[in-house]
């Protein structure tokens, strides 16, 4: 999935620095001549407490002294900490940014347990082991035993550490926290994975995303007996059209056959044998065991990040509510997966921030804060959130996230297709759409190799004029409406079938006097452009519990009730707010068979046609819960 693709361009984008000179190119073409100038390298293994040795990379300022001592800045990655060798320096870095590479820290990257370099047992998002440690190990523990060892044995350190990470390194990061060694003093999960079953990479409220998993779990999961510098991925994957090419695939279980995985990957087997919220799941977690934090904490996501929105908003609420004196910040930025991590992040498709975000963030407050807290250098002063507005282009601060000055209404759908904030009156009244597992709706408009990104912001209209797509939208707003927290779906439903699934979707319908961006490459029409603000599904099977699952009964209406990842978006005076539902989402969510059985396990013939109602009348009010502002 895209930790893959996120792991691969942190590391293309984890150095930062402008290019060194054309001279100083042609002297030292493989190595920045920044790093050497300025770095010391130093490859360890570092011995764990139960013995397993971690690999482990270490760029020590040339200038540090007795007198001149710097803290430990750590990533831990299971997506390798190379370049490996003493004698091998990156080209640039070493640090994340180009301002923290400046700034200089002693810079940690460590393979994680099992992964390349390091020796032992790699696990899936290894769980928290509660209480005593003395042999038992987590990634809580191999952090506190890593950190142990660089303060006696790396001179020139100041007694403090920080650990930051994106995406699958940002879990990490988290899983630092629990159990934190004293010198620990500052975290920074970033787009962490959170909790796998319910909003992050392997499945979204229990419906699995099969697109990135299935691309993921090739690079990621193929076996090895030794520590390695690379890994061989199990087949070449050069698929034109995804979504011809998944629907091709058929059942689930066909990634299992011999030209694919052929059951040699263990994490792929895993999630498809775990495919209810069991104990496996609920111990990968994180979120229970954020108590007694006490490092400063910032915690990074990106509203437009397609992977782990649901991480960084669920890390900060956990620690928010489980530690009433903790020190979190909250920042939400008009982000990708990790692009806060780049040169340049000004725009994305058709949107334009009118200034560089990602280097605000590193200037301003990443930077800031790893000073402040790791060598005492000015206060961090940051507010308690940092939310960038999506539909206005600003940055709002405040004091709590979600803030306290919102309230809750429902946007209830109406015959007709209409939207408004008043109840449907109606005795009965219903929209009915036929879903068809043969012919999912897709995801994304267009023919991809692989995952458009752009999707979480894409014109919706393609979807719209589906007839298994269901619209409804309000009249044009007479005034701007802000909407800030979290959406909640909640469906009145009939199927004909025995499961089914369910996507919702809030969306910005542009006017008809939106002008086109300059240049306009795509040749985009932004009069009436229905612009993806927020969208969300849930496995069907799992409306009253994900650990205990449960058929629909044909015909019988049934509550699906639901939470979206929050927003902060303005829909401007003369804009309209719309909702779609629908029943697919591929290939970025697998197909439900739409009849009650094993998916990981279902033949051709269980996946059959069903025509599904959404009601929307006085019994039965049909709504998305908002939380304006």
């Amino acid at each position: 999935m895209l930790r893959f693709r996120a792991a691969a361009a942190c590391l293309a984008s984890l150095f930062l620095l402008a290019a060194p000179s054309a001279q100083a190119q042609q002297n030292d073409p493989q190595d920045s001549v920044f790093v050497r100038q300025n770095y010391r390298k130093l490859d360890r293994l570092i011995p764990m407490r139960d013995g397993v040795k971690l690999y482990t990379v270490i760029y020590v300022p040339i200038d540090a002294t007795k007198k001149n001592r710097y803290p430990f800045l750590l990533e831990r990655t299971p997506y390798s900490a190379a370049p490996y060798g003493e004698t091998n320096y990156p080209k640039t870095g070493p640090g994340t940014s180009r301002a923290l590479s400046e700034e200089k820290y002693i810079f940690v990257y460590q393979d994680v347990r099992g992964r390349y370099k390091s020796e032992g047992q790699f696990e899936e998002v290894t769980p928290n082991v509660p209480g005593n440690k003395t042999k038992q190990t987590d990634e809580s523990s191999d952090t506190y035993d890593t950190i142990e060892w660089l303060l006696k044995n790396v001179p020139g350190n100041n007694g403090r550490a920080g650990i930051t990470g994106i995406s699958y390194p940002g879990f990490y990061a988290t899983a630092a926290l629990p159990d934190a060694h004293p010198a620990l003093k500052a975290v920074s999960p970033q787009a962490p994975v959170t909790d796998e079953f319910i909003g992050d990479d392997a499945r979204h409220n229990g419906a699995f995303f099969l697109l990135d998993n299935f691309s993921f779990t090739n690079y990621f999961d193929a076996p090895r007996t030794e520590p390695v510098e690379e890994y061989k991925s199990f087949f070449p994957f050069r698929a034109k059209d995804v979504y011809q090419f998944f629907l091709d695939l058929g059942p689930l279980k066909n990634a299992n056959a011999p030209q694919y995985f052929n059951n040699k990957a263990k994490i792929w087997n895993e999630y498809q044998e775990h495919d209810t919220y069991d104990a496996y799941w609920q111990a990968r977690n994180i979120r229970t065991a954020l108590k007694n934090v006490k490092p400063a904490v910032l915690v990074v996501g990106g509203f437009f990040d397609a992977e782990d929105l649901f991480g960084a908003l669920n890390t900060y609420k956990a620690i928010e509510q489980q530690n009433p004196k903790n020190n979190s910040r909250l920042v939400m930025g008009p982000w990708t997966h990790g692009a806060w991590s780049r040169a340049e992040w000004s725009q994305f498709g058709p949107l334009s921030f009118g200034s560089n975000t990602a280097k605000y963030f590193q200037e301003d407050i990443e930077l800031k804060f790893f000073n402040a807290y790791l060598k005492e250098k000015g206060k961090f002063t940051q507010a308690e959130a940092t939310i960038f507005n999506t539909g206005t282009n600003e940055w709002k601060t405040f004091e709590q996230w979600p803030p306290a000055s919102t309230q809750a209404q429902t946007l209830f759908f109406q015959p007709n297709g209409g939207l408004a904030f008043s109840a449907a009156t109606a005795s009965e009244s219903f929209a009915e759409y036929v879903s068809d597992p043969s012919k999912p709706v897709p995801y994304t408009d267009g023919i991809f190799a692989r995952r458009n990104n752009e999707y979480m912001i894409e014109d919706q209209r393609f979807a719209a004029r589906r007839p298994d797509v269901l619209v409804f939208q309000t009249t044009p707003l007479t005034e701007d409406l802000t909407l800030a927290g979290p959406l909640t779906a909640d469906l009145f439903v009939t199927t004909t079938g025995t499961d089914a699934d369910f996507v919702v979707k809030l969306i910005d319908v542009l006017p008809d006097t939106a002008r086109n961006p300059e240049p306009n490459p795509k040749n985009l029409q932004m009069a009436g452009y229905q612009r993806l603000v927020r969208a969300e599904v849930i496995r069907g099977r799992f409306r009253n519990s994900f650990e205990k699952p449960e058929p629909f009964q044909p015909g019988q209406v049934a509550e699906v009730k639901y939470e979206l990842p929050g927003v902060l978006h303005t829909f401007k005076k003369g804009h309209r707010l719309m909702v779609q539902v629908q029943s697919s989402w591929f290939p970025l969510v697998d197909r439900n068979p739409q009849t009650y059985v094993d998916i990981d396990k279902a033949e051709e013939k269980d996946f059959v046609k069903a025509t599904l109602r959404l009601y929307h009348d006085a019994q039965h009010p049909s709504g998305l819960k908002v939380m304006k502002q």
